[in-house]
């Protein structure tokens, strides 16, 4: 089978197009056809090895796993002997961990879940880091409760623009930061104020938050607090620097207020709220642009410039996307 992969750390130019044996599914896991698969930051943190900590769990001087995507959508092919929710044919989408950017990936049946109805493989696809790491982060981490005053850092972006739409869905008066060109797109995604963060800083407003959803990491202990409620949660879904990390570990609680970083986890359960949000219309995926797998390196190149608005998609068989 065809398959992304990258044997050093570098830059995009490095990935490899190969071809590599065909996985074998364990007893808990179902093989996958991907039809559609989605670029993320992690794909280029891990990648480059940046920031330089990534060495520590992917390997120091080279990746321990070469393969990369996380996000996929596509038809079941066989099921493992412990697997009896899924059979060969069901459309799903899944969060792999790595390994998406192929034609084929074995994944673990808790991290799958059927496809939502009337979603494209592409839409479906867009969905899991991007829709786990929003939905978790306002629900579990950000303790998101109806009426309350939530701001979206980065609102445009692949986190941000479901953290709009599920923070809305919870009940929410949501405000997204943005740039000045996807004021309206932000809007529209049912936002109920939206900011220019290039004519605004929203930390010196004046304006107090019960949660800010921190989809980019680029502000620091102190902006945080000012723009928070006196028991308003930040939950930061990204840093950009190490400094900046170590901040918020050291720094980050405060008298009422927490500022707080976590991790999206690959829980099936989420998959299905996620997928039931999709069906009801209350998220619709994003997505920028979709190139083909022989482009991934342009697709995440485009990724790293900041950018997209919403999910970037690689077609892996563009000839049936569904």
């Amino acid at each position: 089978m065809k398959a992304i992969l990258f044997t050093q750390y570098g830059s995009p130019d490095v990935l490899q197009l190969m071809e590599v044996a065909k996985p074998v599914p364990r007893e808990n896991e179902v093989l996958v056809q991907v039809q559609m698969a989605a670029a993320n930051p992690l794909d280029w943190h891990r990648m480059r090895a940046a920031p330089f900590m990534v060495r520590l769990s992917d390997g120091l001087l080279a990746p321990k796993d070469p393969r990369l995507g996380a996000d996929i959508a596509g038809r079941v092919l066989e099921v493992g002997s412990q697997v009896n929710q899924f059979q060969a044919g069901d459309e799903v989408f899944a969060e792999t961990g790595a390994g998406g950017f192929a034609e084929y990936v074995a994944v673990k049946a808790s991290a799958v879940a059927l496809k939502p109805s009337g979603l494209s493989f592409a839409q479906a696809a867009a969905i899991p880091v991007a829709g786990l790491t929003a939905l978790q982060g306002l629900r579990n981490t950000g303790k998101l409760q109806p009426g309350q005053r939530v701001l979206v850092n980065g609102a445009s972006g692949g986190v941000g623009t479901f953290a709009v739409q599920i923070a809305k869905a919870f009940g929410a008066h949501v405000t997204g930061v943005c740039s000045a060109r996807n004021l309206e797109f932000v809007h529209k995604l049912g936002a109920d104020e939206v900011i220019d963060y290039t004519e605004t800083d929203f930390t010196r407003t004046g304006q107090r938050y019960d949660l800010i959803l921190e989809a980019i990491g680029n502000r620091s202990v102190a902006d945080c607090r000012r723009a928070l409620t006196p028991r308003g949660i930040c939950a930061v879904a990204g840093f950009t620097t190490v400094a900046r990390l170590f901040q918020i570990i050291l720094f980050g609680s405060w008298g009422g207020q927490k500022m707080s970083m976590f991790l999206a986890n690959a829980v099936q359960q989420d998959l299905l709220a996620l997928k039931e949000l999709a069906e009801t219309g209350k998220v619709v995926p994003v997505i920028d642009r979709t190139y083909p797998l022989v482009e991934t390196a342009a697709a995440i190149r485009y990724l790293e410039t900041g950018r997209a608005r919403g999910k970037v998609v690689i077609a892996v068989a563009p000839d049936n996307p569904g």
